[in-house]
């Protein structure tokens, strides 16, 4: 196995620059595919659970009540009451 790959390194050497770049342009790229799509894979299984559910709702119950408040500030300014002072 080793020597396999000190032949492919010395090949690889052999090429011109323009080929290694995109030899190394291609590697990049399908490693990244490939990290991608196992953090996609291992987020859905994470995301499906239902602590996390429950944690989620919780960590979003202060963004809840401030849009409470910006709807009722918005009910407040279009809909003055009568006992605001002009």
């Amino acid at each position: 196995m080793i020597k396999h790959i000190h032949k492919t390194v010395h090949k690889l050497r052999q090429q011109p620059k323009e080929v290694r770049e995109q030899i190394l342009s291609i590697t990049i790229i399908a490693c990244t595919i490939i990290l991608v799509l196992v953090w996609a894979r291992s987020l859905g299984q994470r995301l499906g659970k239902e602590e996390t559910t429950i944690s989620v709702k919780k960590s979003l119950q202060p963004f809840s009540v401030l849009k409470d408040n910006m709807v009722d500030g918005y009910k407040s300014i279009s809909n003055p009451s009568s006992d605001v002072v002009r």
